[in-house]
């Protein structure tokens, strides 16, 4: 799949797949991590919280796993919620995981973890974040 670089495509994303594993989500509400689920759930996205230090809480009303590997349902989206040093390394859980799209948060990319993830059919967004993408695209988005 493609390293995602148009609105149809971020549009099509964000309409297709429901199911957001945010790895990095804090329990702190003030962190950009936990407005963002917040919103992503109000707009109709399942969430799935990823932080190992968080495993076994709620955050958001949603049991936290420590890892994409612990989650018991497949997921879809990976929104990723951790400094580009990091990338590679979710990047390549998203892969063995079957996820549908790996997708960094603003400030946030590396472009050798990117075309791994679309080498291996993973829909790719980086740099973006979907709390700033869906009002802006809402046309056509359902939520």
């Amino acid at each position: 799949m493609p390293i995602v670089t148009t609105d149809e495509q971020i549009r099509e994303i964000l309409t297709r797949f429901r199911r957001v594993a945010v790895v990095g989500l804090s329990d702190n509400p003030s962190r950009p991590s936990h407005g963002v689920a917040g919103y992503l759930q109000r707009q109709g996205y399942e969430i799935w919280p990823v932080n190992p230090r968080l495993a076994g809480q709620l955050v958001l009303g949603r049991k936290v796993y420590a890892s994409l590997h612990a989650l018991p349902e497949a997921l879809e989206i990976v929104d990723v919620f951790r400094r580009s040093e990091y990338v590679a390394e979710v990047a390549e859980a998203a892969i063995a995981a079957g996820a549908k799209v790996l997708w960094t948060q603003l400030g946030v990319r590396d472009d050798a973890a990117a075309e791994r993830a679309s080498a291996a059919g993973l829909w790719v967004v980086q740099d973006r974040c979907p709390a700033i993408e869906i009002p802006r695209l809402r046309s056509g988005l359902r939520g």
